[in-house]
């Protein structure tokens, strides 16, 4: 396995605080990691070297499709937000360490880490080779807020105090329903 630390990565699949859930079952904590392809060229290269090497140590240097390897070009993926980055994805089935920029750990109720915002990440890359295949996998260890970014697929939305009327209490209109 491989510890590696990512500086200043936009967070988008935000499941840090409660298990993802896919079709009605609660799956595992994740979060999927853009790297900006010319920012984090270094740290991309680090990831690609440290799968390669598992790929060659760990699972006798056999060709793996890309679907099968946690890094994935996010040209190729149709997200907004994806271009010009490589996506990493990561997943735990413990909580992974949520901390805020003093370290000060972090809850979902503060409402800093969410899809769009900005963290450093910590995985671990891990190869499988088993009864489901073989792929190169990366847990998610733990995140560091570092800044707000906008939000991916927020899909709530509100009304705006521009949408009512001042309501003048003396005034003496009894409409009162619709």
């Amino acid at each position: 396995m491989s510890k590696i630390k990512i500086n200043n990565v936009r967070l988008s699949f935000a499941s840090v605080f409660k298990k993802a859930v896919f079709q009605g079952t609660e799956t595992k904590y994740e979060g999927t990691f853009l790297l900006d392809k010319e920012g984090h060229a270094k740290d991309i290269e680090r990831v690609n070297a440290a799968i390669n090497e598992m790929i060659e140590s760990e699972l006798d240097g056999i060709k793996l499709k890309a679907d099968k390897i946690c890094l994935k070009d996010g040209d190729l993926e149709d997200y907004d937000g994806y271009e010009n980055c490589m996506s990493l994805k990561a997943s735990n089935n413990a909580r992974p360490t949520v901390i805020d920029k003093d370290k000060s750990p972090l809850v979902e109720d503060d409402g800093k880490v969410y899809s769009g915002c900005y963290v450093n990440v910590v995985i671990e890359l891990w190869p499988q080779s088993n009864n489901w295949g073989k792929r190169i996998n990366a847990n998610l260890l733990g995140l560091q807020f570092v800044a707000d970014g906008e939000a991916f697929g927020s899909g709530a939305k509100t009304a705006s105090d521009d949408d009512f009327d001042f309501i003048d209490d003396d005034d003496d209109d009894d409409d009162v329903g619709f």
